[in-house]
């Protein structure tokens, strides 16, 4: 047998259990996906289970469910914490891999990462952008050449889009604006001593 031929406990090839788990969550197959999971489970995969479970929250899901990753990856360290109670022969770790399953199975679902990913790492090589102009600002060599300002930076380089607006950010912005023309609070008008 080859290093490339693992085979699970029930005499199943690894590579295809793991591209059968996979590809039934991708398609919201949920008791075959978890007929798979427990298959790598019972094989002694775990570890392997989770790292595919991980991937597929960007591969997959992706911007579809943005707090996924954060969810697997709490389920995860749960999982990991449970498992080292070795007195506790009920397995309650299972749980957490479960929750995992059934979660990536429900989820929306989108390849928009995965896809990107494919496209800008093949392309690369063979592109070349140029640094757009509200690049260069007063933090590089060229934007101090060009005597960009804070004026410009707040200008030009804070630019949000889609901005969300958060309460408090206007005034926010206005006394950081003030704070970095007159850092200590003095009126530049009064006499010295008096603040503004």
């Amino acid at each position: 047998m080859s290093k490339y031929e693992i085979k699970t406990k029930k005499g199943y090839d690894f590579y295809e259990v793991s591209s059968a788990m996979q590809k039934c969550i991708r398609r919201d197959r949920e008791q075959e996906a978890l007929f798979w999971a427990v298959e790598l489970y019972d094989s002694g995969f775990v570890e392997y289970a989770w790292k595919r479970l991980r991937i597929m929250c960007s591969e997959d899901i992706g911007l579809a469910e943005p707090g996924m990753p954060a969810q697997i990856w709490a389920l995860y360290r749960m999982h990991q914490e449970q498992a080292k109670k070795k007195e506790d022969k009920n397995e309650p770790q299972r749980l957490f891999l479960t929750h995992a399953v059934l979660l990536l199975c429900r989820a929306r679902k989108s390849r928009m990462i995965d896809w990107t990913l494919i496209w800008a790492w093949l392309t690369h090589p063979f592109r070349m952008l140029e640094i757009p102009d509200f690049a260069l600002d007063k933090h590089n060599e060229r934007g101090r050449k060009l005597k960009r300002s804070w004026a410009h930076f707040f200008d030009e380089g804070t630019q949000l889009h889609p901005h969300h607006d958060v309460d408090g950010e206007s005034e926010m912005r206005m006394n950081a604006m003030k704070a970095i023309s007159n850092p200590s609070g003095q009126s530049l008008f009064a006499d010295a001593g008096e603040s503004v």
